[in-house]
């Protein structure tokens, strides 16, 4: 596109990942115009973040983008968690009693790019890359409504002026942190490496591995097309502490957990830069929205990497704030019915979000048990929902079923093996 300096839309979204870019085609299908700031200048780079819940499966489906992404994912079908070398837990998705049971692995680049796709499909929506946000633009002075965004590109400042702005700029928000809106940092117990490393031959492709020995853990991810993502858990701030013993040491926990990956770490990890270091926090914000301003996804409420629910939190936000915007504009779209879409907003979905990070809190602290009652006690209760199908149900139910109702499956089963390198 043609650069110029200064944009007009109904609404300005900032960030272009999976919230911003599911809520800037929902508005622009709607005939909401959008312009949508994002950061990077391309989608072809590495994500953690490829784990999509069965909900955002069935949402995308129903938004007309799965039949695109078909070949650009892997389905699961099952989850299974091997504490102290014993399988204690092992869910088969396929028992779930809904038309989605199934989440997938699928790599940002491929959603995001099918995202723009079907934005651009429709004259409202502008997609303007390598644009950084740097402040917000404000009538009445510092203390009043937002009513645009000032972002950095390559040709030079620009200036968007919108009825509203939605913040969806991730964990590290900075639209947030330019509102004034308050928030808590809630830091965890422990920090995560990530790793990629060659899909072993001994694993089906369709499987969550999570492996516990002690109060180390990692968690085992199956990736389109032939790797595996490793995320192992270390504690709060102690990268330091263990790049001091030098890489073996990541090696040696590695074959603690997963035997299967000793060779493949050792091929494919020869020096830190191969790893990266994710800091495991969770914000809440007591408020989501001031005049003129909406925050979503990451944004509004981080979570942790457990049961992959950052993605489908931001798909369900854009899906359920979409149409709140579209009436409050049709409506006359003044700051106060716009203001009172982004409570509405927060309302709607706020419950939703706390029941999951109460899960993740729940996880991470029976993850982290050492010591021998510890392990115990956690085997223990692991076993029991492996025995009693109906209390697995209802613990798993409320992380990846929380937005379809009961009914039979249409999911087409996908086997689909990792390709195996020569």
């Amino acid at each position: 596109m043609t650069m110029t300096a200064e944009l007009t839309a109904q609404v300005c979204v900032v960030g272009g990942g999976p919230a911003g870019l599911t809520l800037a085609v929902e508005l622009a299908k709607r005939s909401v115009s959008v312009v949508v700031l994002e950061q990077s200048g391309h989608f072809n780079r590495s994500f953690r973040g490829e784990s999509v819940s069965p909900d955002s499966v069935w949402m995308l489906d129903r938004l007309g983008l799965l039949d695109r992404l078909e070949g650009t994912y892997v389905q699961m079908h099952h989850m299974e968690i091997v504490d102290g070398g014993s399988v204690v837990l092992r869910a088969d998705l396929s028992e779930f009693p809904y038309p989605h049971p199934y989440p997938v692995e699928l790599p940002q680049p491929a959603l995001l790019s099918a995202l723009a796709d079907a934005g651009r499909e429709h004259p409202g929506f502008t997609l303007v890359q390598s644009a950084t946000a740097v402040g917000l633009l404000r009538e009445q002075g510092e203390d009043g409504p937002v009513t645009g965004v000032r972002a950095r590109t390559p040709d030079g400042e620009i200036t968007v002026r919108a009825a509203v702005t939605v913040a969806a700029d991730g964990r590290f928000s900075k639209v947030r942190e330019l509102s004034g809106l308050s928030y808590e940092k809630l830091p965890l117990d422990r920090d995560v490496i990530w790793l990629r490393l060659p899909f072993p031959e001994q694993w089906d492709g369709h499987t969550y591995r999570i492996r516990i020995r002690g109060g180390e853990h990692g968690l085992f991810i199956p990736t389109h097309p032939d790797s595996v993502r490793v995320g192992l858990n270390i504690p709060k701030g102690g990268l330091k502490a263990l790049r001091a013993q030098g890489l073996g040491a990541l090696h040696e926990r590695l074959d603690r957990l997963a035997p299967e990956l000793s060779d493949a770490v050792r091929d494919t990890v020869r020096a830190w830069s191969d790893t990266s270091m994710l800091d495991i926090f969770t914000t809440l914000v007591p408020r989501w929205s001031t005049p003129g301003l909406i925050l979503m996804g990451d944004a509004a409420h981080t979570l942790t990497p457990i049961l992959g629910q950052g993605v489908n939190h931001a798909i369900i936000d854009a899906v359920t704030l979409a149409p709140l915007v579209e009436k409050a504009l049709a409506t006359g779209g003044g700051p106060e019915r716009l203001q009172r879409a982004g409570e509405a907003f927060q309302e709607a979905r706020e419950e939703s979000v706390r029941r999951s990070r109460a899960l993740q809190l729940r996880q991470e602290r029976l993850f982290a048990l050492e010591g021998r009652l510890g392990g115990v006690f956690r085997r223990s209760l692991y076993r029991v929902m492996d025995r009693n199908r109906s209390v697995q149900q209802r613990v798993l139910s409320r992380a990846y079923f929380q937005v379809q109702q009961p009914g039979p499956t249409v999911a087409r089963r996908m086997v689909q093996e990792p390709v195996r390198r020569a």
